[in-house]
């Protein structure tokens, strides 16, 4: 059998994180894959962060983001720039991650070309295709097109078996975030904003930006966040702000000398998980952190009404807390001063996997690929 050709596509730093184990499996078996890595570059800085930590060098960069890019201008640059590069490298399948713009742009290109497609972790649902906006949709339309779907979990696996994909198309690979920690977390890490924090004191890392939060929902956590503080002198809060000028303006007008309070720029992965590894606890409303801080045994405050990971609530390593001033204070509160339910939430069993998802992954390929070619 020749060499398979994988095209590998993304656009944001949590894509890239999640796809960087799948490109070094890739890279380890030269003899039997070839890697042909796309970014879309649909967030610039953040992306690039990741690909300098990790060494990746895009074969193709199509560097689409521009001020005040649209869904749909970020849609019809990746469909219209990702179908000629297919065109031009004709990859015998084209992989894509999740739940991103980009994602689903990448699955109507290869759709378009008639090539297979393989959705890492797919399988994932709210059932609120406004929750969270727009990923809820982007990944129902992407699993829609795809052949190959890599489940990180049984529950993920249930769900396309609801939307009737075949079983024969679906293999529980387990969360290519775990194999990603092993390759980032280092006890000898050091970060400077570590040097302004009291040993002595507990730290609590913060994550927060999505669309449906911003405004009021944000302005209420914060202020939350801040009124916590002023009742418990042994804590501090580690807040990378996102980039988007509506973050930038509620974190600075809440949090500007506060006290305690270190807002700081966006953290590359590597700084990001070893900070995650060194905090009390994570509150957040991004998807990825949900999967990695069960690995570092850290419960995790889910800033959101809806999660697509049901298994870490089952687990009992999440709790949703949503954007409720009292609620989110009360839950807070309630890890600081209740070692029983802090314990319960941090030795609480990960269930997202080993770290040897790509592994997987790269073996339901060779195997499609067996089958269809005898």
């Amino acid at each position: 059998m020749n060499k398979i050709k994988i095209m590998v596509v993304f656009g944001t730093r949590p894509e890239a994180i999640k796809m960087m184990p799948v490109i070094k499996a890739i890279q380890q078996k030269p003899s039997e894959f070839q890697a042909i890595t796309v970014v879309t570059a649909q967030h610039r800085e953040m992306l690039d962060q990741v690909l300098h930590s990790f060494n990746i060098k895009p074969n193709y960069d199509f560097n689409i983001m521009h001020q005040g890019q649209s869904l749909g201008d970020i849609t019809t640059e990746v469909l219209e720039k990702l179908s000629d590069t297919i065109q031009k490298t004709q990859p015998d399948i084209i992989l894509v991650h999740g739940d991103t713009t980009t994602t689903f742009a990448a699955s109507i290109a290869a759709f378009y070309q008639k090539k297979v497609l393989g959705h890492v972790e797919a399988g994932l649902r709210t059932w609120d295709k406004y929750s969270p906006y727009p990923e809820e949709i982007n990944r129902q339309l992407t699993d829609v097109l795809s052949d190959l779907y890599f489940a990180p979990t049984e529950e993920s696996k249930k769900n396309l078996l609801l939307e009737s994909h075949s079983p024969k198309q679906i293999y529980v690979t387990g969360n290519t975030a775990i194999d990603a920690l092993k390759e980032t977390v280092n006890s000898n890490y050091h970060h400077e904003t570590l040097d302004k924090i009291d040993p002595e004191h507990r730290i609590i890392l913060v994550t927060m930006h999505r669309r449906e939060n911003q405004g009021q929902r944000m302005y209420q956590v914060f202020q939350a966040m801040k009124d916590v503080l002023l009742k418990r002198p042994d804590v501090e809060i580690i807040y990378p702000v996102h980039l988007s000028p509506a973050v930038q303006k509620a974190a600075h007008e809440i949090f500007d000398n506060t006290k305690r309070v270190h807002l700081i720029d966006p953290l590359d992965v590597i700084d990001f998980h070893n900070l995650s590894a060194r905090s009390y606890f994570i509150m957040t409303d991004s998807g990825g952190i949900q999967e990695e801080a069960p690995s570092m045994g850290k419960p995790v405050l889910v800033l959101r009404d809806t999660t697509e990971r049901p298994e870490g609530l089952k687990a009992g390593t999440l709790k949703l807390v949503g954007t409720d001033y009292d609620k989110v204070k009360t839950e807070m509160l309630n890890l600081l001063d209740n070692t029983a339910a802090y314990q319960q939430m941090a030795q609480a069993s990960n269930p997202y996997g080993d770290g040897k998802a790509a592994q997987r992954i790269l073996a339901a390929i060779k195997g499609y690929f067996i089958k269809t070619t005898d």
